[in-house]
């Protein structure tokens, strides 16, 4: 299954549609656009993503795109964890 990586368009300013764009062309990464995410606080203050459904921040679009990528691998791990249990 792969990430899915949603952002608000109300947030989608010049740096974080570059990172959009850059995982856009990531076939492994699904993205979506909503018009509100539910999380305006965080909005207000950084630009912010969901990584299935974990929110991800940055102080800015670079740093969001380490985070987003950091929670993926992350993400990946417990799934391959929770299959060798099983």
């Amino acid at each position: 299954m792969n990430p899915m990586v949603e952002f608000c368009i109300n947030r989608l300013t010049p740096d974080v549609e570059k990172i959009k764009d850059e995982l856009e062309a990531d076939p492994e990464v699904e993205i979506l656009e909503t018009p509100c995410l539910g999380n305006c606080e965080i909005c207000a203050q950084s630009p912010y993503a969901l990584v299935n459904g974990e929110i991800v921040t940055g102080r800015d679009g670079e740093e969001l795109l380490q985070n987003i990528r950091r929670e993926i691998k992350e993400q990946q791990k417990k799934w391959d964890d929770l299959l060798d249990l099983l």
